[in-house]
């Protein structure tokens, strides 16, 4: 067996941290460490927590954290935050609310980057996730940057999805235009302290009534929460939640394991053949030189974006009589 598959199956920290690093940071031969770790995964819990900045999500899955160590869970947590500019890595970096943890060796916390759609949520972190599994986490926790497409595409990783929001932001309005409310398996009124949460309570059950007629089908029926995780009120009753849906899972679907899952296989699949398709054709492009001389002819106005992208993919969509991508 590979030395570094060895290591990350003892739960050798600096091992993880490095395998994920590469993950995020696209380098070629870690798909080999991938492959081999893949038998070793399906016994984590995943949970996914997402919502708009602001909303503290950060604060929730620190105290999460404390409540599952109380009961003896080891915990990996995922944070997958917004892409620098300038180095291509996560802008905030290992998240500081949850640093009383660090020396704990039964919880170990990774930032992401999120680079773009096919980088993030869809196949970095979940290749994470599968190192994180492997290494022998109880529970995964999936915190997401809380913008756009990346809320939505949490569900398709994890068992059980929460969504947070607060009072006074009209982030339950927010959460049914980004189609969040179609995701969530438990909502979370989080700062429930403050004024208007009960009105917020109540506007998100009144969506959810919407899809009566589904729920009377036997379908999960979202609970709607108010927590207060700055002062850990709350929190207890959220991990409860998680595990009556756990606990639904098991009775209606083909037990825990995400990767027997046919929808959520069939997601992972698709993205992984989109990344590889993405990757394999550009540096195609880059070696022949033509990317670049498109570009150029696109300067000097010789041909529009849309024509030379079509004439850079296309050929190459095509197999050779050696079974390779290339130009025939």
């Amino acid at each position: 067996m590979n030395e570094l598959v060895e290591k990350i199956l003892s739960g050798d920290i600096r091992t993880v941290a490095k395998v994920i690093r590469d993950i995020d940071d696209g380098v070629g031969d870690i798909r080999t460490i991938l492959k081999d770790i893949y038998p070793y995964t399906g016994r984590a819990y995943v949970i996914g927590i997402t919502g708009s900045p602001g909303v503290g999500k950060s604060t929730l899955v620190d105290k999460m954290i404390s409540h599952l160590r109380d009961v003896g869970k080891t915990v990996g947590v995922l944070a997958v935050d917004p892409t620098s500019p300038f180095s291509g890595g996560a802008i905030l970096g290992d998240r500081v609310r949850m640093q009383k943890h660090s020396l704990d060796e039964g919880v170990f916390i990774r930032s992401l980057a999120t680079r773009g759609h096919f980088g993030g949520l869809t196949q970095s972190t979940r290749s994470a996730i599968d190192v994180l599994d492997a290494m022998g986490k109880d529970y995964i926790l999936v915190e997401t940057v809380g913008v756009g497409q990346d809320e939505v595409d949490v569900m398709k990783i994890v068992h059980t999805t929460i969504v947070v929001v607060i009072p006074g932001m009209g982030d339950d309005i927010q959460a049914i235009k980004a189609g969040i409310l179609e995701v969530g398996d438990i909502f979370v009124v989080n700062k429930a302290d403050r004024e208007g949460a009960d009105k917020t309570v109540q506007e998100l059950q009144m969506m959810l009534e919407m899809n009566e007629d589904k729920f009377e089908k036997g379908l999960w029926r979202p609970p709607i929460l108010k927590v207060e995780a700055l002062f850990d009120k709350g929190v207890k009753e959220l991990l409860d939640e998680v595990d009556r849906h756990a606990q639904y899972l098991k009775e209606h679907w083909e037990g825990l394991a995400l990767r027997k899952q046919k929808e959520k296989v069939k997601e992972e699949l698709k993205e992984m053949v989109k990344g590889k398709l993405i990757e394999t054709v550009f540096q195609e492009l880059i070696r022949s030189g033509d990317f670049e001389k498109s570009v150029e002819e696109i300067v000097e106005g010789k041909v529009d974006p849309y024509t030379a992208s079509e004439r850079l993919v296309l050929p190459r969509l095509r197999l050779n009589s050696q079974g390779n991508m290339g130009v025939n």
